[in-house]
């Protein structure tokens, strides 16, 4: 399972036909300690390069923008009571969303790891 990203850190993965989408752990670690996460609604449309939730950290507020386009299928209720699992475990337990995307490819044009992380020591 290949993770890709977004410039703005966001990342994405296909399972079983669905994309789940986080923050990287870099920008988990450049926000800070997260306070508050405000995800969609299940059942909304989401846009590609798009705002689709926020985090709230201690530092600042700051737009979550989708990976892909569809709709949302499923958010990560454990982070209404435990926001800071976006910064203990960004690549899996802190997850926002996963979404039934509406491409065929849906993460054509994503970066892939080796390029993400290149973007990061640029």
């Amino acid at each position: 399972m290949s993770t890709r990203y977004l410039p703005t850190h966001e990342w994405a993965r296909v399972d079983n036909g669905l994309v789940t989408v986080g923050l990287s752990a870099f920008a988990a670690g450049e926000v800070g300690e997260v306070i508050h996460v405000q995800l969609p609604t299940v059942g909304v449309a989401v846009l590609k390069g798009k705002p689709c939730a926020e985090i709230e950290s201690v530092k600042s507020v700051n737009d979550i923008y989708s990976p892909v386009d569809g709709q949302v299928v499923e958010i990560n209720p454990a982070l209404a009571g435990q926001p800071e699992l976006v910064n203990q475990d960004p690549g899996n337990a802190g997850w926002f969303m996963k979404v039934k995307p509406s491409g065929a490819d849906p993460l054509a044009g994503l970066l892939s790891e080796a390029e993400y992380q290149a973007q990061l020591a640029k």
